[in-house]
């Protein structure tokens, strides 16, 4: 039992460097990754987006007026769908770009389903109202586009192409520059 506890622990600095050094590593490729996206999207915090191809899942809210919305409800259209939230600073500074985007391509078969995260009606109203958005946007008190999409952070955007599969995912906010890289070319499919 003496020898149990006199016994030291013989600790290897070495796997202290070399978990230093994965680190650096990480961060490095990392740096590199965000530098290259940057120099696509004009913009450092612009990732570009998970491209996918499977049908888009069923999902029903309701929009400010009390109707009842599907995604279904726009196949034959480009959708865009945008989770938000009114507090929300990135969702804020990429609605505008979002907006102008719609109005440039609205005529093409284009749409905006902006589906605002659990904030109360009078909120989504007013920020509606001092944008001037002309487009979807959906009430979701109890978070069920962010349950079937699978995300948690906002904002989210995924793009749903005229046969109703989703074919783009985006983590955090996008551009006009991003949009017009990446949508534009489904809206002449």
């Amino acid at each position: 039992m003496s020898d149990q506890k006199t016994r030291k622990t013989n600790f290897n600095p070495l796997i202290l460097v070399g978990a230093g050094l994965l680190l650096i590593i990480g961060v490095a490729v990392f740096i590199k990754i965000r530098q290259g996206d940057a120099q696509e999207s004009q913009d450092p915090f612009i990732l570009p987006p998970i491209e996918v191809d499977q049908p888009a899942p069923e999902l029903t809210l309701y929009d400010l007026d009390g109707s009842e919305v599907s995604l279904s409800d726009f196949v034959g259209e480009v959708v865009l769908l945008n989770n938000w939230a009114t507090w929300c600073p990135p969702c804020r500074q990429e609605m505008p770009e979002i907006k102008a985007y719609y109005e440039k391509y609205r005529d093409q078969g284009f749409q905006v389903v902006a589906v605002e995260a659990g904030e109360p009606e009078s909120d989504v109203r007013r920020f509606v109202e001092q944008q001037s958005l002309e487009f979807v946007v959906l009430l979701d008190p109890e978070n069920q586009s962010l349950i079937t999409f699978q995300t948690s952070s906002l904002p989210n955007t995924f793009v749903i192409d005229r046969r109703g599969h989703l074919r783009l995912a985006w983590l955090g906010a996008i551009n006009t520059p991003t949009l017009e890289k990446y949508i534009t070319p489904l809206l002449e499919e």
